[in-house]
């Protein structure tokens, strides 16, 4: 996990956009001119301490990369590389396999990764993984195209200036979609999004899609699929752990983290150390007691956190600044506290994302399979933006093959997932110098889940029904049959009481007024209407990355003083 920088086909140093990421990468910068550019890498050493340093160079071509590439053991036995190498880093066979097969071997990678690939064939490629785990974004300016981990490296590059289009769809939908970023000019690659670069312009790109095959169903033998499902999951959980330095997990009170968690513990002799964060609010929804359940089960190294109300004030602003490619998805709060909480123990963790969108958990993928006449109804968001909401069903379009349940499921990879879960874990975690890993989305599980039956998916009023009658047999501590509680984070409850005093302060910063009137500002805010908490959060994020103001500073100016 790091950060990466560079500038392709153009005379300028990658520096200067590596130093504002140091954040993602702790354990050192290094900078250096290429064929054609600079390239620039701030490291978060987990894999080959001490040789893994990048840019790696080997077969001629040379790679900076950010995330891991799991698999590097595996390939690296497969095509006979153990000779050929001299770090240890997870990045370096793919140059090897490169120089063999051309860019046919990013098809290969199990992983997480966003880098930036210079070969010896004299082609540069730019490429994201298919779930869009790791970010990366690009900018073609004056000849030369720059690249970098997160949209403030490009600062010094680009005038903030906010694209109305994609604020509304943060308004809308808590994230924007994929492609334009809400700073005009500035572009994200699309998840598994393959690019070459020529004379410093960006080509026609492929994709690389979440599914290696097309979805073909499984055999329908419960018994046989709870086995290869075991089969699946321990592989893909043995895999996320390797790592030279210490790892654990997130473990709320839910199906996903459970399911991590059981794995976790059979696949390591010592107790796994596990995070878990609750709330202090009257009459909020709290796991702390179930999480507790499965960690004393298992045997888990169980570390509890809590988040109040003085907590929601502190963290908003240091959220909104570690989220410069906004979401205002209200799980950014404790995901960072956890962060915060685990930064000195962990250096690695193990989350749930992407278990719900592969094995059928949300609630809305049930109503999407009821007949009309029992409610039934596409599972998309209903936003009040017209424009908007054709912009997401064109994002989200699935295959017309099909089914139901497998196209919100379809929609909901493409747009949800990586514009906001895993927006939300990159960078939150690495707000604290932490990878965060999610053996949920990996090749290997998404080509066995997704083609399952609807009927070992949804089940009655159950998601995830094979899951849960997995979690049965191997921790029924997690008691998988319970009703979902849900993640909500109380912050209604914190808003309320300054409601008329937070209308009439951010009604009048200057990108609210953009997209809101100042009375819409306020029959939000007094009226308690949904927008309460995406309204706040953009009005400090605005004032962080579009004004210049420092985090505390846009907390005062946004909320007075706390």
């Amino acid at each position: 996990m790091c950060g990466i920088a560079g500038v392709l086909h153009g005379t300028a140093s990658a520096r200067p956009m590596i130093e504002t990421l140091t954040h993602r990468g702790p354990n050192g910068v290094r900078t250096e001119q290429v064929r054609g550019g600079s390239v620039a890498h701030a490291r978060l050493s987990i894999i080959d301490l001490e040789g893994g340093w990048q840019p790696l160079h080997a077969a001629g071509g040379t790679v900076i990369g950010n995330g891991e590439i799991y698999n590097y053991v595996e390939l690296t036995a497969e095509f006979g590389l153990a000779n050929e190498l001299s770090t240890g880093s997870d990045f370096e066979p793919l140059l090897h396999l490169y120089a063999k097969e051309g860019p046919a071997a990013f098809q290969r990678l199990r992983g997480m990764y966003a880098f930036c690939l210079i070969g010896g064939d004299g082609r540069t490629w730019l490429v994201r993984d298919p779930f869009g785990i790791k970010p990366l974004y690009v900018l073609e300016q004056e000849g030369a195209v720059y690249f970098a981990s997160e949209p403030r490296a490009f600062a010094a590059l680009l005038d903030a200036e906010l694209d109305e289009d994609r604020a509304r769809e943060l308004l809308a939908f808590n994230y924007t979609l994929t492609g334009d970023t809400i700073f005009k000019g500035l572009k994200r690659l699309a998840p598994g999004e393959i690019v070459e670069v020529i004379d410093g312009k960006l080509q026609p790109s492929t994709r690389r899609p979440f599914l290696s095959a097309p979805p073909i169903g499984q055999k329908s033998d419960e018994a046989a699929l709870l086995d290869r499902l075991d089969a699946v999951l321990e592989d893909s959980v043995r895999v996320h752990q390797r790592s030279d330095v210490p790892y654990g997990l997130f473990l709320s009170g839910g199906i996903d983290s459970a399911a991590i968690a059981a794995l976790m513990s059979r696949l390591n002799a010592r107790p796994v150390t596990a995070f878990t964060c609750g709330f202090d609010a009257p009459g909020a929804k709290d796991e702390r007691a179930q999480a507790e359940r499965v960690a004393r089960a298992l045997n888990l190294d169980w570390r509890e956190t809590r988040f109040d109300e003085a907590d929601f004030w502190r963290v908003l602003p240091q959220v909104a600044w570690a989220l410069d490619d906004p979401t205002a998805d209200y799980a950014t709060l404790p995901t960072y506290k956890l962060a915060e909480a685990a930064k000195g123990t962990l250096t690695v963790v193990l989350t749930g994302e992407g278990g719900d969108e592969l094995f059928g958990g949300y609630g809305r993928y049930r109503k999407a399979l009821r007949p009309a006449w029992l409610g039934g109804r596409p599972a998309e968001p209903r936003p009040d933006d017209a424009e908007a909401l054709a912009r997401w069903r064109a994002q989200a379009r699935a295959p017309a093959s099909l089914t139901r349940l497998q196209q919100a499921q379809w929609a909901d990879i493409a747009t949800w997932l990586p514009n906001d879960l895993l927006l939300k874990l990159d960078r939150c975690l690495m707000a604290h110098g932490l990878e965060g890993r999610t053996p949920f989305l990996d090749p290997h599980v998404a080509d066995f889940a997704f083609p399952l039956p609807d009927r070992f998916k949804v089940r009655g009023r159950y998601g995830k029904w094979l899951v849960r009658k997995w979690l049965e047999r191997v921790c029924p501590a997690a008691d998988p049959w319970a009703r979902k509680q849900g993640f909500t984070v109380p912050v209604d409850a914190w808003i309320a009481p300054r409601a008329a005093d937070l209308a009439e302060r951010i009604g009048k910063v200057e990108a609210v007024r953009r997209v809101r009137t100042p009375d819409a500002v306020r029959a939000t805010f007094v009226g308690g209407g949904a927008e309460r908490w995406p309204l706040l959060f953009f009005a400090v994020w605005s004032l962080v990355h579009l004004e210049g103001a420092s985090p505390e500073d846009a907390l005062r100016q946004a909320a007075g003083t706390i």
